[in-house]
């Protein structure tokens, strides 16, 4: 197939196939002799496992970590578990940080803001306010 039809096989951009091709997460594609780029059914399967390790928020260093180790499947798994649970530390870390920004917000929207100039806004004060 060529690079339009991957990019609607797998709701993928072109320009971001081309990029996994640049950084070599996606091999470079064979070429016919025309030029133009052909790709397979491992390029579809290897496009989709990028696609969701990112839509799970894994960065592209760990995407590529994950499939130097998928790439060698008689390899131990227990790095990619490894990789997998420092991911999932930071995504709790995260979801910490926005559960402390969320409750900030709500407590600034509850305060209310009747002020009748901006000089004496609560909402701008409390953004201007250091954080705890």
């Amino acid at each position: 197939m060529q690079i339009g039809e991957l990019s609607r096989a797998t709701d993928t951009k072109v320009t971001t196939i081309r990029f996994y091709e640049e950084i070599g997460l996606l091999g470079q594609p064979v070429r016919t002799a025309s030029g133009r780029r052909t790709y397979g059914l491992p390029d579809t399967d290897r496009l989709n496992f990028i696609r969701n390790a990112r839509r799970l928020g894994f960065s592209i260093d760990e995407v590529r970590s994950l499939l130097a180790l998928a790439d060698q499947p008689e390899r131990d798994c227990r790095e990619a578990a490894n990789i997998a649970a420092r991911h999932l530390a930071d995504v709790e870390q995260r979801l910490r940080q926005l559960s402390a920004l969320r409750d900030e917000l709500a407590a600034m929207s509850a305060a209310g803001c009747c002020a009748k100039t901006m000089a004496e806004c609560r909402v701008i004060q409390a953004i201007a306010r250091p954080a705890a």
